[in-house]
């Protein structure tokens, strides 16, 4: 065999040699190509899944999949916030300043198995509160926002993070002509608020009327930034008037605890007492002394 002959069998075979290795290698690296895919499109999907971001009312429709999350049990916004939502917060913050007539109610979302440690009535509520406060951190006009807080059985979830359990509704603000904030303000005063109390006792059970009103009176406070709240405490006449002054003024701070739960700025809201001394029954009876038990709540 001459020595050409042998180096070009030499040739050959390592030709042969290496499309076999090419073949085997490239066959594996296609299908970790393929795995790879599928575990990319898997994770598509799963972020697909997720409660996007929705902005979608008169003038805007902005949408995006990422969104405002949080913790379980937490009413902490998750930072930093997507650049996708940013976008859409940059737009919802140019709308609200070209239309200072447009409210946007931000509803937030808790499960019942959660556990509210915050200062507000429930978490869904602490939750839309803390996404208004990001917005006003970000030039947004905190006079046309609303808040509200709803619980449900279930909420998607990723490990333990709550996906975007916010929504936004686009609500038209009622016209702020002097007349009818007029009206508004003497309708609540004409029916104020009252709460009723068990002796010694500040009741926390509001009837469904009750939070209503609260609702209404949070919202003509945050649209009326010359507007406060009068809370003012009233006791029957049993025991000395120095302690019934006392807890009078209990209650009255417990009506401010609530409302400032429901988002009115503590600095808003005057409290005072009037222990027995404004009786609206008589106090010789359980029922007339159940009546004097109470907290009027008005707008000044």
């Amino acid at each position: 065999m001459s020595k050409k002959l042998f180096y070009l069998l030499g040739i050959a075979a390592t030709i042969f040699v290496g499309t076999l290795l090419y073949l085997h290698f490239c066959c594996n690296c296609c299908m970790t190509s393929k795995t790879a895919d599928d575990t990319a499109i898997a994770v598509k999907t799963g972020e697909q899944d997720r409660n996007p971001f929705l902005l979608n009312g008169s003038g805007m429709n902005y949408q995006c999949n990422d969104n405002f999350n949080f913790i379980s049990n937490n009413s902490t916004l998750i930072t930093p916030v997507s650049d996708s939502v940013l976008v859409g917060v940059e737009q919802l913050k140019t709308l609200l300043i070209a239309n200072p007539k447009q409210i946007i109610t931000i509803t937030g979302y808790a499960t019942s198995e959660e556990k509210n440690t915050t200062k507000f009535d429930n978490l869904g509520l602490s939750r839309a509160n803390d996404v208004r406060t990001f917005f006003i951190s970000k030039g947004l006009p905190k006079e046309q926002f609303d808040i509200k807080g709803e619980i449900v059985t279930s909420w998607q979830m990723m490990n333990d993070t709550l996906s975007g359990p916010v929504k936004f509704a686009f609500n038209e603000l009622i016209s702020s002509d002097n007349a009818d904030v007029s009206t508004i303000k003497d309708e609540l005063n004409a029916n104020p608020l009252v709460l009723y109390f068990n002796t010694n006792k500040s009741n926390e059970n509001l009837s469904k009327e009750e939070h209503q009103k609260i609702s209404d009176i949070a919202k003509y406070i945050m649209r009326t930034p010359q507007a406060s709240v009068l809370i003012v405490g009233h006791s029957d006449s049993s025991g000395k008037r120095e302690t019934n002054i006392l807890l009078a003024k209990k209650r009255a701070d417990f009506a401010k605890n609530y409302l400032v739960k429901n988002g009115i700025s503590a600095s808003r809201i005057e409290t005072q007492s009037k222990g027995p001394d404004e009786p609206v029954a008589e106090n010789q009876t359980a029922e007339g002394k159940a009546k004097n038990r109470r907290t009027v709540i008005t707008i000044k």
